[in-house]
């Protein structure tokens, strides 16, 4: 059955969506480890991110899943879907309006994986661990509508496995965080979300917050587990490509099944 929802080329491309205050800078150590694989991948920006100028007050939970279906129906053939962080939520929601049609897998890199009705945030009061910093390390705008980060403590935060070079490029390109986004709830369905294969990235030392429960939130096909930051991108790029190359193989045996 699946042979028959997807056109050609049935070789899948991954669509990285990076987390809260990046952009789709963090991915660039990926990209070409991807590439030399013969994988094919895009990274984007969400809305007010990167090189994305919107202005960060106006920017809606939708705008970001626009961004990601855009990016989706912008590829021939079927695509992966990998959110890191909070950016679980907008590829929930992306997945559940392009259906398993356009969606081969999902996979959420160390992010907030949501059952339907789901924020960011009560993903956290549902899980409350001691681990979560991420809190105090977030410096509010005066109408409350953004948040940045404190710089002075997203090395230990983020990025504690990290090379210097990467934490000061980091730090150079971190922005503005629309709360809103964070706020708001996915509208899924077990016919749509539900039936799309997902996978699980864990990262064992991420100090922004502890989501070994978050994993199983959801089913998933598989959970790996890195031993590395919330930033496995910059730490251990070659072991995080190795996952993906897996997930892609095995994405792929679905189509021809």
């Amino acid at each position: 059955m699946t042979t028959q929802l997807f056109a050609q080329p049935a070789n899948p491309t991954f669509i990285l969506v990076h987390g809260g205050w990046h952009g789709a800078w963090c991915w660039n150590k990926v990209l070409p480890l991807l590439k030399e694989k013969g994988i094919k991948a895009i990274a984007i920006d969400l809305p007010s991110h990167g090189a994305d100028k919107t202005p960060v007050a106006s920017v809606t939970f939708d705008d970001y899943v626009n961004k990601v279906i855009n990016a989706a129906n912008s590829i021939q053939g079927p695509v992966i879907l990998l959110g890191h962080s909070s950016s679980g939520l907008p590829i929930a929601q992306a997945a559940e309006r392009l259906t398993l049609e356009k969606v081969l897998s999902l996979v959420f890199l160390d992010a907030f994986m949501p059952q339907n009705g789901e924020t960011v945030f009560s993903l956290v009061e549902k899980y409350p661990n001691k681990g979560a910093a991420l809190a105090e390390s977030m410096i509010f705008s005066a109408d409350n509508k953004s948040s940045t980060l404190n710089l002075n403590k997203v090395q230990d935060l983020l990025y504690h496995d990290c090379s210097e070079a990467d934490v000061v490029y980091a730090k150079a390109n971190l922005g503005a965080q629309p709360m809103v986004t964070q706020l708001t709830p996915v509208n899924v369905t077990e016919k749509n979300y539900g039936a799309i294969p997902k996978y699980y990235i864990l990262c064992t030392d991420a100090k922004d917050f502890d989501k070994n429960k978050i994993a199983t939130n959801v089913p998933c096909k598989k959970i790996y587990t890195l031993k590395s930051s919330h930033s496995p991108f910059f730490s251990m790029p070659d072991k995080l490509v190795v996952i993906l190359e897996e997930i892609c193989k095995q994405s792929a045996v679905a189509i021809a099944q």
